[in-house]
C-alpha cells in the first residue's frame, strides 16, 4: 500500500534536518581538528622541533622561602641567606662516577657529603636533583658553569640556607633546621613532595619544629627544557610557591642575650615573664650550643662533645628541666593552709630545729631552730618546721591542688620541645606510679619542695606571676604570625582570697628587703623597683644522722654533682608587678648566695630595658656590678642592636 504524499514529504523533511545536524557536527569537529593541527604545527613548531632533537621537558619543584623569626622588637633571630650548591640528575648524567670524577677536578668534594649524595642517587628517582656539593664558593660555581657541556646532569645552583645570627642565645627556644631524615618521613603519613627533595631542610627541635608547617610554605614549580646531554637549555615556565609565614616571638633580644651571658658560667636556667600578658621575655638555658653547626651538618666529634658535657648543653633546662623546688614551694603550702582555714595569721609555730613525725626527725635548715614563727617570719627566714606543721594540717591533696592552680604540675601549651609537666603529687599518683601508699612523711617532705614535688623554671616563674597578680597568667612565646597578633596570656582570677595573697606577698617582700630576709644581700635599692622574692635550696643527696652529728659538709667541699640546686623566684615592682623571674642553678649551692644575685640582675635588666644605674644596687656591690656589666656587654648587642638585623 502506497504511503500518502503528505507522509512522504514529512519524512523527507525529518531526514534533511538530521542530515544537516550530523553534517554540521562533523564539519565543526573537522574544523577544530584543523585548528589544533595548525596550532601544533605552526605555533608550537619550535618547541616540538627541539623535542624531536631528543630534548625533553622536566617539571621541577621550587623550594619555598622559609618564614623568618623575629624578636618582639623586630630583631632578626632566624633568617635565610644565599647558599651556592652543585646538583646532579642521575638519568641525565649517564655515567655518574665518570661525571663525579670530572667534577672533582674542578671543585673540592667533601668525602662524607659525596657518599651521602651517592646513596641518594641510588635510592631516589632518576629525575630528582641531588646535591653533590653544598655551600661552595662563587669561584667554584663559575668554574662549573663554564664547564657544564662536559658535565652532563650537573647544574650549578643557588638556594637559601638557614642562619641564626645570635647563635647560642636562642638555640633552645628557636631550635634549628636540618635535612629530612628517614626517621622524619616515617613519622608523617603522607609526606609533602618537598620533603623528598634531597637535603631539603625542616625544623628539628624548638619553634622551628613545632611550627614547621607555618614556616615551611608551599613549593612552586618550573618547567625546564633539557637536551640529550642533560644540560638545561631554558626555563619554559615558572610558578612561584608561597613563602612560609614570618613569626614574631615574645622574647626580647637584649634581655635574652643578657640572661644567657649572665648564666654562662653555670649549668642553669632563667625565665622572665611579663606579668600582664604572660609573654616570655627571656627563656635562657646554659650551657648552650651553636645551632648553625647543625644546619651545616655537625661533625661526630663536636656532637659527641655536647653529649659528654656534664653540664648538659642540649636539653632546654628552662622548660624541660624539672627540679625539687625547695623553699620556693613554701608559698604554695602557705596559700593552701590559708585557703583551707588551717592557718590564722596571728598564730605561731615553735621551731626547735626539727620536728618528730612517725618516729622520724625532720630537720630545719637552721640547726638551733627559729623559735616561735608566724607566717610572715616563716617565709622571710625560710623556717622548715613551720611548713612541716602546715603539711600535717592541710594534707597533700590540697597542697597539690594549690600547686596546680599556681602553674606547678601542669604541662603548659608552648611551641617548644619537651615541655615538662613537673609533678604535684597526690595519694593516687603514688599508688599508681610507685605501687605504695602515701605516708605522712611524704607530705612533710613535699611541704618544703622536696620528695616527689618537681617543677621547671618556667613553672616557678609562672607561680610567681600568678601570686603577684592573682590571675591565671598563661605563658606565650608567639607574639604574632605574619603581623597578626596572637591571643595573650591574660587569664581570669585564680579565685584565691585577696587577703591570703596579700599576706604572702608582704612576706616575700620581706625576704628581699628586711635585714633578716634570706635574700636581703641581693635586694634592689631603687624604691620604684623593689622586688618580692623567695630563695630555695634543694638537696640532691641524703644527709645521714652521722653527718648531721659531726656537721653537714659544705657544698663547696662536695663533688659538683652532689651539691644542692640553688633557686630563686621574684616579681617586681612589688606594688605594680611588671615581670616575674625564676632562676635555677644546677648544683649551685645556696639559693640566697648563688641564684638570688643572678635573678636580681636579670630583673633589673628587664625593668630598665638595659644596664641599670649602679644606684639600683647595694653600695657594697657597685664596684663588682660595674665590672660585671663591662664584661657582659661584649656578649650582647648595643642599646638599639645592629640595624641590619631588624625586620
Amino acid at each position: 500500500m502506497r504511503r500518502p504524499t503528505r507522509d512522504s514529504a514529512e519524512s523527507y523533511r525529518k531526514i534533511t534536518r538530521r542530515g544537516l545536524i550530523v553534517g554540521g557536527g562533523m564539519s565543526g569537529l573537522v574544523g577544530a581538528l584543523a585548528l589544533r593541527m595548525r596550532y601544533l604545527q605552526v605555533e608550537q613548531a619550535d618547541q616540538f622541533r627541539l623535542l624531536a632533537d631528543e630534548n625533553r621537558i622536566n617539571i621541577r619543584l621550587i623550594p619555598p622561602t622559609r618564614g623568618r623569626i623575629f624578636d618582639r622588637n623586630g630583631m632578626t633571630i632566624a633568617e635565610n641567606v644565599p647558599s651556592y650548591r652543585i646538583t646532579m640528575v642521575r638519568e641525565e648524567a649517564g655515567d655518574v662516577e665518570d661525571v663525579i670524577a670530572r667534577l672533582s677536578k674542578l671543585v673540592t668534594l667533601d668525602p662524607e657529603e659525596l657518599e651521602r649524595a651517592r646513596r641518594d642517587l641510588e635510592r631516589l628517582r632518576g629525575d630528582t636533583p641531588v646535591t653533590i656539593a653544598d655551600r661552595v664558593s662563587w669561584e667554584d660555581i663559575s668554574r662549573v658553569a663554564v664547564n657544564t657541556p662536559a658535565l652532563p646532569g650537573i647544574t650549578p645552583d643557588v638556594g637559601l640556607s638557614r642562619r641564626y645570627p645570635h647563635g647560642e642565645a636562642y638555640a633552645h627556644v628557636v631550635g634549628y633546621v636540618g635535612p629530612v631524615s628517614d626517621r622524619d618521613l616515617e613519622r608523617i603519613d603522607a609526606p609533602d613532595a618537598l620533603l623528598l627533595i634531597p637535603r631539603f631542610q625542616i625544623g628539628k627541635i624548638g619553634l622551628e619544629a613545632k611550627r614547621e608547617e607555618l614556616l615551611r610554605g608551599e613549593a612552586g614549580t618550573k618547567r625546564v627544557e633539557v637536551n640529550a646531554a642533560g644540560r638545561v637549555m631554558r626555563e619554559l615556565e615558572r610558578q612561584e610557591g608561597t613563602s612560609g609565614k614570618d613569626i614574631q616571638i615574645s622574647l626580647d633580644n637584649a634581655l635574652q642575650t643578657y640572661a644567657h651571658a649572665r648564666l654562662s658560667e653555670e649549668s642553669a636556667a632563667a625565665v622572665v615573664i611579663d606579668c600582664e600578658t604572660g609573654d616570655l621575655l627571656a627563656c635562657a638555658s646554659t650551657p648552650s650550643y651553636d645551632p648553625n653547626l647543625f644546619v651545616r651538618g655537625i661533625s661526630v666529634a663536636n656532637y659527641q662533645a655536647l653529649l659528654e658535657n656534664e653540664y648538659r648543653p642540649l636539653p632546654n633546662k628552662a622548660v624541660q628541666g624539672i627540679y625539687p623546688p625547695g623553699s620556693t614551694f613554701k608559698m604554695v603550702v602557705a596559700l593552701a593552709a590559708l585557703e583551707a582555714g588551717e592557718l590564722d595569721l596571728t598564730e605561731t609555730v615553735y621551731c626547735p630545729g626539727h620536728l618528730e613525725v612517725s618516729n622520724r626527725r625532720f630537720h630545719c635548715w637552721k640547726r638551733a631552730g627559729h623559735g616561735n614563727v608566724d607566717l610572715h617570719r616563716s617565709l622571710r627566714e625560710s623556717c622548715d618546721v613551720f611548713y612541716y606543721d602546715m603539711a600535717l594540717r592541710v594534707g597533700i591533696e590540697k597542697i597539690s591542688e594549690m600547686a596546680r592552680k599556681l602553674g606547678v604540675g601542669i604541662e603548659h601549651d608552648l611551641p617548644l620541645t619537651s615541655v615538662a609537666a613537673g609533678l604535684a603529687p597526690t595519694k593516687e599518683w603514688k599508688l599508681i606510679n610507685r605501687d605504695a601508699e602515701w605516708v605522712v612523711g611524704d607530705s612533710v617532705n613535699a611541704s618544703i619542695g622536696q620528695g616527689f614535688v618537681l617543677a621547671s623554671p618556667l613553672q616557678l616563674a609562672l607561680m610567681s606571676a600568678r601570686i603577684a597578680t592573682g590571675r591565671e597568667v598563661k605563658p606565650r612565646v608567639i607574639k604574632s604570625i605574619d603581623g597578626v597578633e596572637q591571643p595573650s596570656g591574660v587569664g581570669p582570677s585564680l579565685g584565691i582570697n585577696e587577703n591570703s595573697l596579700r599576706e604572702v606577698r608582704k612576706a616575700m617582700f620581706a625576704v628581699s628587703n628586711d635585714r633578716r630576709g634570706t635574700a636581703y644581700s641581693s635586694r634592689i635599692i631603687e624604691d620604684a623597683f623593689r622586688m618580692a622574692g623567695k630563695t630555695g635550696t634543694s638537696q640532691v643527696r641524703n644527709i645521714s644522722s652521722g653527718e648531721r652529728a659531726s656537721g653537714v659538709r659544705r657544698n663547696e667541699d662536695l663533688p659538683w654533682r652532689q651539691r644542692d640546686h640553688a633557686l630563686f623566684v621574684d616579681y617586681a615592682p612589688f606594688d605594680n608587678p611588671k615581670v616575674a623571674v625564676a632562676v635555677v642553678v644546677e648544683h649551685g649551692g645556696g639559693g640566697s648566695s648563688v641564684a638570688a644575685p643572678i635573678a636580681r640582675d636579670i630583673t633589673l635588666q628587664a625593668l630598665y630595658g638595659g644596664d641599670p644605674p649602679l644606684s639600683a644596687y647595694p653600695s657594697k656591690d657597685r664596684g663588682r656590678i660595674q665590672t660585671q656589666q663591662e664584661q657582659l656587654r661584649q656578649y650582647r648587642p648595643g642599646p638599639t642592636g645592629d640595624e641590619s638585623d631588624r625586620a
